[in-house]
């Protein structure tokens, strides 16, 4: 009896910790939180700029400020290139476009986002209060839906460094926001769209996209041209400090087009391939190969290769390249040459 006893111990125990190994796996590969907490969408957007920071270490450069974006930054204390930690968004292509979407009747496409940053939320919960023409209560968070531009926008600050906001027609889209937040340690969560294909992006990457490209629907036009079929979009960045020769820190760019076949993706591959060859004999006739050693790297490290039905480009990104975008004067001063320009809530 002893001895069973002791067996059903060991194995309580073996089973116990075999679930927390698996538990630990599949959290690690799961997207990150503030990803997991996006609807069903057409595509996928994430960034986190926390990596950027440390690159770089003077502060951001500051965003375009309009008056009433200069009011928003008043009345909350929140900048987005000082507090903005990461940031998730999804978008819902219209169901009318050719091969359907998620975004209902709208004629255009809709988003979803979420933001974890350094929030101020009594601030923010007024300002919100203010511009909202009603605020609903839904398992006790306080939704405010605001008007904007002919649109329905809706927001909710779900924690103390969480805000979600969507302009879906749908206020079950920013319910269901609210409802999985409740529940982000589960490894299981987020879109399924997302999910089968995130093991694709690269590791720990604080940029990435996943998107389905359709080549006939508006906006997609000039995708045709390489797409003449749907494909699967996944495109991310993994910052490797000793990626490049020299110890020259930098961004491993990885680009992957999920086509129906292999025959199909290497026809992909082959126009790539081609442009590719192009553009570099082009620049070989002028004699103006890039005079900018980053951008050289750059050119020199575009590869394209294909895997069974997926077409793969490659590329590395010097950080010597943002450090001169983040530390040029013109950026932060003229709106033509980088500035974001962010509109808040317009309160009424």
């Amino acid at each position: 009896m002893r001895i069973r006893r002791t067996l059903l111990v060991v194995l309580a125990v073996v089973i116990v910790a075999a679930a927390i190994v698996t538990a630990v796996q599949l959290r690690k590969h799961a997207p990150p939180e503030a990803a997991r907490l996006l609807p069903s969408a057409d595509a996928f957007v994430y960034a986190d700029f926390s990596w950027i920071r440390k690159v770089n270490s003077a502060p951001l450069p500051p965003v375009l400020r309009d008056p009433e974006f200069e009011q928003f930054i008043q009345q909350t204390g929140f900048e987005f290139e000082r507090d903005l930690d990461s940031m998730a968004i999804a978008v819902h292509y219209p169901a009318a476009w050719p091969g359907g979407g998620t975004g209902g009747s709208a004629p255009e496409p809709r988003f979803s986002e979420v933001f974890i940053g350094k929030l101020n939320g009594e601030r923010l919960a007024t300002y919100l209060k203010n511009a909202a023409k009603s605020v609903e209560n839904y398992n006790s968070v306080e939704i405010y839906t605001v008007p904007m531009e002919g649109r329905t926008f809706r927001a909710a600050i779900l924690s103390a460094d969480l805000v979600a906001a969507s302009n879906h027609d749908d206020p079950r889209v920013i319910e269901g926001m609210v409802d999985r937040s409740r529940r982000l340690a589960s490894p299981f969560g987020g879109p399924a769209f997302l999910r089968r294909y995130y093991k694709e992006v690269q590791l720990a990457s604080p940029i990435w996209a996943v998107a389905r490209i359709e080549p006939s629907a508006p906006h997609f036009e000039e995708w045709s041209t390489v797409f003449p079929q749907s494909a699967d979009l996944v495109v991310s960045a993994s910052y490797n400090p000793l990626h490049l020769p020299l110890r020259t820190a930098g961004l491993h760019l990885s680009a992957e087009a999920w086509v129906s076949n292999s025959e199909l993706a290497r026809d992909i591959t082959g126009k790539v391939s081609a442009f590719l060859a192009n553009f570099r004999s082009a620049e070989s006739s002028v004699g103006s190969p890039a005079t900018d050693a980053d951008l050289k790297t750059i050119f020199d490290s575009i590869a394209v290769r294909q895997v069974d039905r997926c077409a793969v480009l490659s590329a590395t990104v010097p950080t010597g390249i943002f450090r001169k975008l983040l530390q040029s004067p013109s950026q932060s001063t003229d709106p033509q040459s980088g500035p974001v320009s962010v509109q808040p809530v317009k309160s009424r």
